[in-house]
């Protein structure tokens, strides 16, 4: 397990990047609200699978049945990421469009998932086998459940954003780099 929450860190990594410097810093998504709001929405409820991916699979197994809701909880975030890579492309259009360097960001984080998912399907295989219920995970060191909360939380707190901004909530709406921006000029 601790080779796939690794790569499932890196993948968090990856996104934080993708969150901090394309979503927040060149498009500004969250301060154009509602203009984007398919593409905030889809991210909010991407960043909440990720959020109880991260918060829990540290921890506990999801057995018996719970495994099959982790595995539809899984392929609805796959679903959600491939609207997205539309969406996006069409909301978009107004503030910019999609940055060459940002897409192929997007393809290497889908092949790092698909990394996380061939190491995490042989869990998922033998916790379908066990008594439907949570169990907890021994074989997980402390970093990685550290980690797991950080990015969890993290990624949650980001879905907020991006769902509250959606809504045109002003408060959410607010530029986090406004104080980089006025020292570059």
């Amino acid at each position: 397990m601790e080779i796939a929450l690794t790569i499932m860190s890196v993948q968090a990594i990856l996104g934080a990047f993708d969150t901090m410097f394309y979503h927040e810093y060149k498009c500004r998504l969250a301060e154009h609200g509602p203009k984007v709001a398919g593409e905030l929405r889809l991210h909010a409820f991407r960043d909440f699978v990720y959020g109880t991916l991260f918060l829990t699979l540290p921890f506990i197994a999801w057995c018996g049945a719970l495994t099959v809701v982790l595995a539809v909880m899984i392929v609805t975030e796959i679903c959600i990421t491939i609207m997205d890579f539309n969406v996006e492309a069409v909301e978009r259009q107004d503030i910019g469009g999609v940055a060459d360097a940002e897409r192929a960001l997007h393809i290497i984080m889908a092949v790092v998932y698909g990394v996380f998912l061939a190491h995490l399907v042989p869990y998922l295989r033998a916790w379908f086998s066990e008594p439907t219920g949570f169990r907890l995970q021994t074989d997980v060191g402390w970093p990685l459940q550290v980690a797991g909360v950080f990015f969890g939380v993290g990624v949650i707190v980001s879905g907020v954003r991006d769902l509250m901004a959606s809504r045109g909530v002003a408060f959410f709406q607010r530029d986090l780099f406004a104080w980089a921006r006025s020292s570059n000029q």
